[in-house]
């Protein structure tokens, strides 16, 4: 494989408009060279904005990199130029069941079924998204992804900013506890106003209405709430027992990136209460 890096590397350096970029990157990003793989579908897609595959492979190292939110816009992309390519409908399935979506990943899983009816490992990640199995559905997709990092190797959140280096970290997330308090994040509503919390208050017990309501309805333990509104979307989070995360987003933001956006920023809001613990 190394031999295969070098004479691509070399063809691609000859010819920086070649397509075999998309070969180089993929060889990269299954070596784990994830920085070099970045490096490489980045540029050519920089040369290919119009190619459905270059928006597929810099989606699939995104996605190896932890970078949902951007993965989700470039399969998304990917789909406009190309409604039926099978990379982008098993990558976004892949995200899609990564926050809870089952029923969006078996629609995009059986779009991608329509489109190559004779890969079995769509069968497979059918299967096992249907079945829970997160790591074999991800394998069945085709996407590799590292071990997850240990907790302590996580960079520390600045204690002042539950959500610090995420987006929309000043504003459009916010954690309360059980009892309505706001422990981190902001609101503000159209004319700018902070409205964080008459919000935190409002949501006060949501969570336990929330699983009352799953358990009658047999849904089983609930990991999420969305809604859309007209002027905007909004998503519900349960980072820990103790806590709601509420992330409020306008309408050209899609549901399923909104949702890939709750899941880092629950992820950041639950380090930091072990943290404040």
């Amino acid at each position: 494989m190394a031999d295969d890096v070098k004479a691509l590397s070399a063809q691609l350096a000859q010819d920086p408009a070649s397509l075999v970029f998309l070969r180089l990157g993929e060889l990269l990003r299954q070596r784990g060279q994830l920085d070099a793989a970045h490096r490489v579908a980045l540029g050519g897609l920089e040369r290919h904005p119009h190619l459905a595959d270059a928006h597929d492979l810099y989606a699939r190292v995104l996605a190896d990199k932890r970078d949902y939110e951007r993965a989700f816009d470039e399969w998304d992309m990917a789909l406009r130029i190309a409604p039926a390519h099978v990379g982008a409908l098993k990558g976004l399935a892949f995200l899609y069941f990564k926050v809870g979506d089952v029923a969006q990943a078996v629609s995009h899983l059986e779009a991608a079924q329509r489109a190559a009816p004779d890969d079995p490992g769509i069968i497979q990640a059918v299967a096992m998204v249907r079945g829970g199995q997160a790591s074999a559905a991800a394998s069945g997709l085709g996407i590799e992804r590292a071990p997850e990092p240990a907790a302590r190797g996580a960079a520390p959140l600045e204690e002042a900013r539950v959500f610090a280096g995420l987006e929309g970290a000043q504003e459009g997330l916010l954690l309360l506890d059980a009892s309505g308090r706001v422990l981190g994040g902001a609101l503000r509503d159209p004319s700018g106003r902070d409205v964080s919390e008459p919000v935190a208050a409002y949501l006060a017990g949501v969570s336990q209405e929330a699983a009352r309501s799953a358990k009658l309805l047999g849904l089983g333990t609930w990991t999420g709430l969305s809604a859309e509104g007209r002027q905007g979307h909004v998503h519900l989070a349960q980072p820990t027992s103790e806590a709601l995360l509420l992330v409020v987003r306008d309408r050209s933001v899609p549901m399923g990136r909104l949702a890939i956006i709750a899941q880092r920023a629950a992820q950041a809001a639950q380090r930091w209460l072990e943290q404040q613990g």
